[in-house]
């Protein structure tokens, strides 16, 4: 449920404001101003984004390690996205470090501004670049197949046509989310 309600409308709100980099430098950097401005920014941060993803995180290694992968044995569908669900929660983990420190960290640390202009100069770098893109990729097919099992493991999904409608509709809306994101990171190195 952690990955639903804290991070995933968190993931949401990221995207949306990500899509402003979609409208230029200015529109983008009135977004994160706006969202820097906000009342107990930090506290929120901490509160609502920061602790719930390390306490997901530290679920998922642990269901991780712990967990039966039969997918040798038994390379069902449903196998294979238990097991990429693992691998992507993983490479997510490791994605939001690296985001959250060359941001966030970097401007409390150093004080680094978040702009427009410091995302397209980290962007500019090809291997930041594509691992932002990997990073991306894992976050979208970790939200979305994570997304279509709350909903069949919390009984909102029981019917396997139900199950086949939100699989499509999880899908599309990470792809959708993924395309913003892509679109974003490529404006970012023009």
């Amino acid at each position: 449920m952690s990955g639903v309600f804290p991070i995933g409308f968190f993931l949401l709100e990221h995207m949306f404001s990500n899509f402003y980099i979609l409208r230029g430098p200015a529109a983008y950097n009135r977004q994160i101003a706006f969202l820097q401005g906000l009342p107990f920014v930090a506290f929120m941060e901490i509160t609502f984004i920061g602790l719930p993803i390390l306490y997901h995180a530290g679920y998922g290694i642990y269901v991780t390690v712990t967990g039966k992968n039969n997918l040798a044995w038994y390379p069902y569908p449903e196998n294979w996205l238990y097991s990429l669900q693992r691998w992507t929660g993983l490479g997510t983990f490791a994605y939001v470090i690296y985001h959250v420190w060359q941001t966030r960290i970097a401007n409390i640390l150093y004080g680094a501004e978040v702009s427009f202009a410091r995302m397209a100069a980290l962007m500019q770098d090809p291997v930041n670049f594509w691992f932002y893109i990997l990073g991306l990729t894992a976050v979208m097919f970790h939200f979305a197949n994570g997304l279509w099992g709350f909903l069949i493991s919390w009984g909102v999904t029981t019917s396997a046509l139900s199950r086949r409608i939100s699989g499509g509709t999880c899908a599309l809306l990470g792809l959708a989310l993924y395309m913003i994101g892509v679109n974003a990171l490529i404006r970012l190195v023009k």
